[in-house]
C-alpha cells in the first residue's frame, strides 16, 4: 500500500472528527514534523499544515516575514507590531538569521500551509533551558491558533532535547503579550534584561526592558 494511499484513507477516517495528529518522520538525517488539522475549530473547513526546521534557503522569507510581524507600517495591520514602541522597518536581516541557523543547538521552525510560509519561532538550547524567541505570524494570518501551534511545536522540541523548561524575553510595556504568554502556561521570573543599545534594529521610542518568562516543561506530556 503507498504511502499516499495510506494518507488518504488517514483523511477519510478523520473527515468527520476534530482532531490534532502529530506525525514525526525521519527522512534523509532531517526531522521533519508534519501537523495536519482537519475541520478547523474557528473556519470550520478543512486545512493541513506543516512545521518544519528552516534552511538557508528559507532566508529571504523569514527575514519579510519576521519584519513584517514586528516593524513598519504592515506589522499595524496585526496586533504584534512595534512599530509604536521602535522606530526602524528591521526587526531581523538576511545575516542574523544565517547567524542563528549556524550557532549550535540553535533552530528556526517554519509554519508553510498551502505553500505559504506564514509563521516562524526561534529556538536555541541554553543549558538545561531552551531559549525561544523571534515567534512570528503574518500580520494577514493572525488569530488563526498559528502562533499557538508554533508554541505546541516549541515545547516538543524542548521534550525531546530534554530540556526542563522555555525562556522567553518580552518588552516589558507589552502587557498584551505578556497576557497572551502567561494564558499558554508562561510565568514571570522576576528577572528582567536591559534593552539593546545597538541601533542597528531600531530605537526605542521610549524607555524600554525586556522581562524574563518561563514554562516548565512537563517531561510526560502527550502531543497528541
Amino acid at each position: 500500500m503507498t504511502r499516499a494511499f495510506d494518507w488518504m484513507i488517514l483523511k477519510l477516517r478523520c473527515l468527520f472528527a476534530r482532531i490534532s495528529l502529530t506525525v514525526r518522520i525521519k527522512k534523509f538525517g532531517t526531522k521533519v514534523v508534519f501537523v495536519f488539522k482537519f475541520i478547523d475549530d474557528i473556519h470550520h473547513d478543512q486545512t493541513g499544515f506543516m512545521i518544519i526546521q528552516a534552511q538557508e534557503k528559507d532566508i529571504p522569507q523569514l527575514v519579510n516575514l519576521i519584519n513584517s510581524a514586528y516593524r513598519g507600517n504592515e506589522s499595524r495591520k496585526g496586533w504584534t507590531t512595534e512599530a509604536d514602541l521602535i522606530e526602524g522597518d528591521l526587526r531581523t536581516d538576511e545575516e542574523a538569521l544565517s547567524a542563528l541557523l549556524q550557532r549550535n543547538g540553535s533552530v528556526i521552525l517554519k509554519y508553510v500551509s498551502g505553500n505559504q510560509l506564514t509563521g516562524c519561532v526561534h529556538l536555541e538550547k541554553q543549558n538545561e533551558r531552551l531559549y525561544l524567541g523571534m515567534l512570528s505570524v503574518s500580520p494577514a494570518m493572525q488569530g488563526k491558533n498559528i502562533g499557538k501551534k508554533l508554541l505546541v511545536a516549541a515545547e516538543e522540541h524542548a521534550l525531546e532535547n530534554q530540556m526542563s523548561s522555555i525562556v522567553m524575553t518580552v518588552i516589558n510595556v507589552r502587557h498584551e503579550l505578556i497576557q497572551w504568554y502567561e494564558k499558554h502556561g508562561y510565568k514571570k521570573t522576576g528577572e528582567t534584561k536591559p534593552f539593546p543599545t545597538d541601533d542597528k534594529f531600531g530605537s526605542p521610542k521610549q524607555p524600554l526592558e525586556f522581562v524574563v518568562l518561563e514554562k516548565a516543561i512537563a517531561r510526560d506530556r502527550n502531543f497528541t
